[in-house]
């Protein structure tokens, strides 16, 4: 079989799926991406493409990112021309919509069914615009938004079928559409990721080492930013190092903004919020890891004793699931995405996204009651993971079956 693959940050949500096929014997998978480095998968062939321009001097700031899905289409849709002219017709494509890349792929193969993967139709209403109180409410918003789902309207009428990771995010997109939409997260390799009773973390520049028997606190965002409750959980902070002495907080995450808006003059939200807590915080126990390695990153979850996620009602990240694979205790925000995979009491604590006065309650409460405490949480929160979204008896036999559907019509 013959499979192409599109996504800009190889491999993306693509991981296990374009592992699984080119690892078949009479398979051919080629996966075209932005992404120049040597990063690669066993029989997995990369074609990596940049845009031939870039965005257009004064453009109207509604139209970035279609004129940026536009030029990312175009360069897909080139190579897959030099690809047909190759000889190499894919039997099944699979690609990312959010950056345009997918969208004129079923005009150079017309015949090949095409599953695009939607992480989220952007709303005015009932999402992450509007969430925050505080936020300034102008009308340019919603025609802001209306318009930045051009390109999902795009990919949804290009795409043969739709695959998005959660239920809620299914939600957001138009019941016109719903129906060729499949939730089919890609899922938890909980084999990996699981619970280590002798999990050690160093930090040689701190002097110190972690272990299950130390009081650690945990908290991991791609980059520390609103989007991702990170002020919220800084506020929490002086309370917390108060009422327990011995507590150590760990925190990844960059300093970039991946969601939202930029502070003026390249000041960082990390920045801004030691300046707004100053003294309060005792940053011999508050220690800023920046991004890490991936094993680095699943030790830090191994050795957690309670682990803090919150996030806007936005796109579900990978680490709240494999922070409860590994067997964390979590509080975490009581917002849409969160609260389809965690019941309060039952796999983990929801606490209210605006509440550093309830983060520190549940976390403090959390580790009042010790190494062992809320074992049965705990449990419960691997149990739902290797119930719902373990990677090898759930979430790839479900891409595949989805691959057969696509194939089938």
């Amino acid at each position: 079989m013959k499979i192409l693959f599109v996504h800009q940050n190889f491999p993306g949500q693509y991981l296990h799926l374009a592992s699984h096929l080119g690892s078949l014997p009479g398979n051919e998978v080629i996966f075209i991406t932005q992404r120049k480095d040597n990063a690669k998968l066993p029989g997995v062939r990369n074609i990596a493409y940049q845009p031939h321009r870039g965005i257009t001097q004064n453009l109207h700031h509604y139209l970035v990112d279609t004129e940026s899905g536009l030029l990312n289409a175009q360069s897909v849709a080139r190579i897959a021309l030099d690809l047909k002219e190759a000889g190499f017709i894919p039997d099944v494509m699979l690609g990312h919509n959010g950056w345009g890349e997918i969208w004129y792929l079923k005009d150079v193969f017309p015949n090949t069914p095409l599953i695009g993967y939607f992480e989220f139709f952007y709303r005015y209403r009932g999402a992450d615009v509007g969430f925050d109180p505080a936020e300034n409410k102008i009308f340019d918003h919603a025609p802001r938004i209306r318009t930045k789902n051009m390109g999902n309207l795009i990919g949804l009428d290009a795409a043969d079928l739709g695959q998005t990771p959660t239920q809620w995010q299914r939600s957001l997109y138009p019941a016109e559409y719903q129906a060729k939409m499949h939730v089919v997260h890609e899922g938890v390799d909980t084999q990996k990721i699981a619970p280590n009773q002798n999990a050690h973390l160093q930090l040689p520049n701190a002097g110190i080492e972690f272990t299950l028997d130390d009081e650690v606190v945990t908290y991991v965002a791609r980059n520390l930013e609103p989007y991702r409750g990170f002020q919220g959980f800084m506020r929490s902070l002086p309370a917390i190092l108060d009422k327990r002495p011995n507590v150590q907080i760990l925190v990844v995450g960059g300093d970039e903004v991946s969601y939202g808006h930029k502070l003026p003059d390249g000041q960082t939200h990390r920045e801004l919020m030691l300046t707004e807590l100053g003294t309060s915080l005792d940053l011999k126990r508050v220690h800023f890891l920046g991004k890490v390695p991936y094993s680095t990153y699943l030790t830090i979850l191994q050795i957690s004793r309670v682990h803090v996620y919150l996030t806007y009602p936005f796109v579900l990240s990978w680490s709240m699931l494999e922070a409860m694979a590994a067997g964390c205790l979590l509080v975490a925000s009581k917002t849409a995405p969160v609260e389809e995979v965690i019941r309060d009491g039952a796999n983990g604590l929801l606490v209210d996204f605006f509440s550093p006065t309830d983060i520190t309650e549940r976390v403090v409460d959390a580790l009042q009651a010790g190494r062992n405490g809320y074992a049965h949480i705990r449990q419960n929160a691997r149990t739902t993971i290797v119930g719902k979204f373990d990677l090898k008896t759930i979430c790839l036999p479900a891409q595949l079956q989805l691959l057969e559907t696509a194939l089938g019509r």
